[in-house]
């Protein structure tokens, strides 16, 4: 039977977002990766983790590099240091984690074999696998908070658009429907929520454009080519405070866009490109219970913790 989710006694509920973990094999770089994230669990000692995809990574690799040959065996592996803790962990898949050899739903149920896990495979009627919600309970037992986590896909099936996919029309009319489910009452009375995906929407280069954002981009923003109107469903919403992707392996910034922030994780994963200079590490979110905000700090793999990130300034800031 599930675990519910509760917020502490002292109010907090607090989440560790690791992202990209591109695991292949247990070879040196993943050992590495799982050391992170044992350190780090220790540190922070959470309430769920969450994964923002790619936990393995089934693509094409270097002539001379040995492919991923067993998926089910490398996300078994990735996700132990977090299963063996007991901590409840949740997860969203990545473009890279069912490229080759096997499917988003046979993934799925290799996840789901994990007592530990919160993941679900999702109304099969929607794009994607893994679209689900889960609900943090308040001391009455009642919902306090909500968890949206949406499967943002792979690369495009349109043969005339290139690049990656994008969430889903179906997806969002299922993101609205639980969000009106979960709140039934007025618009200022909604419970707070955050939402996690993979591919960052095209809004994460808008709020790094035109608004002073927080941390680094040190690529560029790699959304879909197309805009599916997610940001402009999470508005009309009205519930969600921030959203957490990962994909882009060396930013990390934090940007407010009318009123939601739009959040990076940090890169967790040893095998897999990066920058010098730049260590690996996750992204920290702690919620406090009856408050609409979130507090959200780096963790890195040294232990230590970026609680205050570099200020970027927009050349171009929107004023009206």
């Amino acid at each position: 039977m599930k675990r519910h989710l509760s917020f502490q006694n002292d109010g907090t509920f607090k989440i560790v977002q690791f992202t990209d973990l591109h695991w292949m094999d247990g070879r040196a770089e993943d050992q590495r990766t799982r050391k992170l994230m044992e350190r780090i669990i220790e540190a922070e000692q959470p309430d769920l983790i969450v994964f923002t995809g790619d936990l393995i990574y089934t693509g094409p690799v270097p002539a001379e590099e040995k492919e991923c040959e067993n998926p089910q065996e490398a996300f078994r592996e990735a996700v132990a240091a977090v299963e063996q803790t007991g901590i409840p962990w949740a997860f969203v898949f990545g473009n890279h984690d069912t490229e080759t050899r096997i499917s988003r739903d046979e993934l799925m149920q290799v996840a789901l074999e994990h007592p530990h896990t919160l993941a679900e495979a999702g109304p099969a009627e929607l794009a994607g696998t893994g679209n689900y919600t889960l609900e943090i309970e308040g001391p009455n037992g009642s919902s306090a908070a909500v968890l949206y986590f949406l499967d943002s896909g792979s690369y495009s099936g349109l043969e005339q658009v290139p690049g990656y996919n994008w969430i889903q029309r179906n997806q969002l009319n299922w993101l609205t429907a639980e969000s009106a489910r979960l709140n039934p009452q007025a618009h200022e009375d909604k419970l707070p929520a955050l939402a996690f995906f993979h591919i960052p929407v095209p809004e994460y280069q808008e709020v790094w454009s035109t608004r002073i954002c927080h941390g680094h981009r040190f690529e560029r923003v790699c959304s879909a080519p197309v805009n599916s109107g997610l940001f402009a469903t999470l508005l009309e919403m009205g519930d969600v405070l921030g959203t957490f992707c990962g994909h882009d392996h060396i930013n990390d910034f934090v940007g407010s866009l009318h009123g939601i922030r739009l959040c990076y994780g940090r890169a967790s994963g040893y095998n897999t490109y990066g920058k010098e200079g730049f260590k690996r590490g996750a992204r920290v979110i702690k919620l406090t219970l009856g408050e609409k905000n979130f507090d959200t700090w780096i963790r890195l793999e040294d232990g230590s913790t970026v609680l205050e990130q570099p200020v970027h300034e927009p050349d171009n800031v929107t004023v009206h």
